[in-house]
């Protein structure tokens, strides 16, 4: 009886369980177009420079956006004395 409620749950957890969604933008790149359409939208990180971005996005429902998730290499950013 427990093999068979136990059963019961796994497939039931299993079937409710949300899917899980991918990673939306790619850290390689700086500039994501977003695309509108019928379907639904989506979002395509595949473009070095926002022109590059904007001639695709041209004439097609779309706009170019920031990456948020870039990864800009080992930058380290300035480090700042304090004053005395």
């Amino acid at each position: 009886m427990r093999v068979l409620a136990c059963t019961i749950l796994t497939i039931a957890t299993a079937l409710v369980a949300a899917p899980v969604r991918a990673q939306t933008y790619d850290p390689s790149y700086p500039v994501c177009l977003q695309t509108y359409g019928i379907d639904g939208s989506f979002i395509e990180c595949s473009f070095t420079s926002l022109a590059q971005c904007a001639a695709s996005a041209s004439g097609r429902s779309a706009q170019c956006l920031i990456n948020p998730y870039f990864a800009q290499g080992d930058r380290k950013l300035p480090r700042h004395r304090g004053v005395y």
